[in-house]
């Protein structure tokens, strides 16, 4: 029966960005779940960052089939699908997770989503909440002029652009090799995730400084550093309806398990950096509409790359306008229009 059993399971390789700490243990004991919830019908097996194929390869290991799934942050997609820029945080976009599910379960931007990954033979199963970013640094950021001529990593995308515009010096790496560049000094500083993980992958070691947004906005360009499962289109359709749609709502099981332990890590994790003698220096507030100014103009030009930029953007402007959330007033953007 056993044998009978096995013969039976469909296995996914899932790959996922993390490399090392609270994030990979996370999601490699989730994965280790899928078999047995699902009675044997479906296993995934995990591999952490660049197992199998480079972290920003990723989306071609899926689309080729050497892979089945990945678990990756949807930033990372910016520079091939412009729209994926408005799948993940961006400089003073929407700031807390609830906000991001007002635009995914209110205003259609999980269909949205799942549009702009069919067209190239995906499926986006789901958001997976994740946590704010943080800079570390090797000399101290106190305000938004610190960031002149400094050599930092990001991202790439809208984030890159608006560290661009307030005078750093940006350059793209995968998250594997922010550890040697720091301490190499080929970099100055480098927005990563959050302070568990980093401290795990010992940023402690080659920076003394760590930089965040004003109190209650932790971060005020990643606050909600958005990761996803996408699955190849032809490897989803296969599942039965009943298991896609346990998939589905397996995601949301997997996002608060993922989003609880990367708070409860992080929360722990400050104490330790400043143990180790490292600052920590808060963004002030009334840098905030500093940084507005600069995102602004930005938004409008990722939304403009596409339509499907475009009609992301429209939906989540229309978060950020309304009364419940307030981010934005239309003078805030005048003169500057959404080709839909």
């Amino acid at each position: 029966m056993r044998n009978a059993q096995a013969a039976e399971t469909t296995i996914w390789k899932v790959q996922t960005s993390w490399p090392a700490g609270v994030g990979l243990q996370t999601f490699k004991n989730w994965c280790a779940t899928i078999k047995e919830k699902t009675g044997g019908e479906l296993e995934f097996r995990p591999f952490a960052a660049k197992e199998v194929v480079g972290d920003f390869e990723l989306l071609d290991g899926v689309k080729n089939g050497v892979l089945e799934a990945m678990n990756s942050f949807t930033l990372y997609w910016a520079g091939k699908l412009p729209a994926t820029a408005f799948l993940s945080s961006y400089l003073m976009g929407l700031r807390y997770p609830h906000e991001w599910d007002i635009f995914f379960y209110s205003k259609g931007g999980l269909q949205a989503a799942r549009d702009i990954f069919a067209k190239q033979g995906l499926y986006y199963v789901n958001r997976i909440h994740h946590g704010p970013n943080i800079i570390h640094s090797k000399k101290p950021i106190r305000s938004i002029e610190d960031f002149k001529d400094l050599k930092l990593r990001v991202p790439g995308g809208m984030i890159a652009e608006g560290f661009a515009a307030i005078g750093a010096k940006t350059t793209l790496l995968p998250g594997g090799e922010v550890f040697s560049a720091l301490e190499k000094g080929t970099i100055e500083a480098a927005d990563y995730t959050g302070p568990a993980v980093n401290w795990d992958l010992g940023f402690q070691q080659v920076s003394k400084f760590i930089w965040t947004g004003p109190p209650g906005l932790e971060s005020v360009y990643q606050p909600v550093d958005l990761m996803d499962l996408v699955v190849r289109m032809d490897v989803w359709n296969k599942l039965s309806p009943k298991m896609k749609r346990w998939v589905d709502d397996e995601v949301q099981v997997y996002s608060n398990e993922h989003h609880g332990a990367i708070q409860k890590a992080d929360m722990e994790a400050w104490g330790k950096f400043e143990k180790a003698g490292v600052q920590i220096n808060r963004l002030p507030a009334q840098d905030l509409p500093k940084f507005q100014r600069t995102a602004v103009p930005i938004w409008f030009k990722w939304a403009n790359k596409d339509k499907d930029a475009a009609r992301l953007f429209k939906l989540q402007l229309e978060v950020m306008e309304s009364h419940t959330v307030g981010y934005v007033t239309p003078d805030m953007y005048k003169g500057l229009k959404i080709d839909v």
